[in-house]
């Protein structure tokens, strides 16, 4: 995202544009690859619920909200994109706020990758994962990528 100093992203975590809802999809190759038709929208708000309730030590991936989400709605999968923009949102939010902080940095990518879209870079949410007993494991040599190690063993459960 551009221009973080100017949004307001408590606004926007609060926004939630008609969601929840769902949609149904017809293009075959999308249908295929998501394992069915029936994909639900989250509010951004929601994203930021499940990632407070994620504890100290532990993590939980974009991929894990979204599988929880569609189970519980009864879709066949959550919407990937506006999950990785609200999962950004909810991040944001939280350092615009002087309380009621989201730990956003427990929050990983595929595979427990670090998020370079989260405030301070992947740095910051190197350093806050450290802090909290992870250790970060850096693969590639030109397109540098960061990862929670055995971040499986910390997966936070929402069930």
């Amino acid at each position: 995202m551009a221009n973080e100093e100017k949004k307001d992203f408590n606004a926007m975590l609060h926004d939630s544009k008609d969601m929840p809802k769902m949609q149904t999809i017809t293009d075959q190759k999308s249908i295929e690859k998501y394992g069915g038709s029936r994909m639900y929208f989250a509010p951004p708000i929601a994203y930021d619920e499940i990632m407070k309730k994620v504890p100290y030590g532990k993590v939980i991936t974009v991929g894990k909200i979204r599988e929880h989400f569609a189970e519980e709605s009864g879709a066949d999968f959550t919407e990937p994109i506006t999950a990785g923009i609200f999962v950004s949102i909810a991040a944001w939010a939280s350092e615009q706020r002087s309380e009621d902080k989201t730990p956003y940095w427990r929050t990983l990518k595929v595979n427990g990758e670090l998020n370079g879209k989260y405030p301070g870079g992947m740095e910051a949410q190197k350093e806050k994962l450290e802090a909290e007993g992870h250790t970060i494991i850096q693969k590639g040599r030109k397109n540098i990528r960061y990862f929670v190690k055995d971040y499986e063993k910390n997966l936070f459960d929402l069930d």
